[in-house]
């Protein structure tokens, strides 16, 4: 009679790669690794909280949002989609700034390039709050 010998068993059964993370959390139940989604918000706290420390007096009541992609109307056509909204607040509503992340993480090709991004679009956006140029709000911004 034959032995029978056990299958070996491998984590690469269809050739997909690794299943699961490679590395383990510091905190069980949590992920090691954030999301492309959480690292797109965590620059722009970063940015948004560099403008408020030094413009807060000037800008007033802000509200900051992040959303995936802007819903554009049918008749949009072939406009380039945009990178950030800017509604002015009227009366007990606050102005509401929204960048969206999907359209510059296309654009983005590093994550370098990311945040410089991120940077630019929100400093554009306070200047034009402020009423000042880019260069007045932030040192920093290249326009280009």
């Amino acid at each position: 009679m034959e032995q029978m010998r056990p299958r070996r068993r491998t984590r690469d059964r269809r050739g997909r790669g690794m299943r699961g993370p490679a590395v383990l959390p510091l905190r069980p139940g949590s992920p090691a690794l954030r999301t492309a989604r959480q690292r797109f918000d965590a620059v722009v706290l970063d940015v948004v909280a560099e403008l408020e420390e030094r413009w807060h007096d000037r800008l007033g009541l802000v509200e900051y949002a992040v959303e995936d992609t802007p819903q554009l109307p049918d008749d949009w056509g072939t406009r380039t989609v945009p990178l950030s909204s800017l509604v002015r607040g009227t009366g007990a509503r606050p102005t509401r700034l929204v960048i969206f992340r999907r359209p510059i993480e296309h654009r983005a090709e590093s994550a370098a390039d990311l945040e410089v991004m991120v940077h630019t679009v929100l400093v554009e956006q306070a200047a034009e709050l402020l009423g000042l140029t880019p260069e007045q709000v932030d040192p920093r911004y290249r326009g280009d």
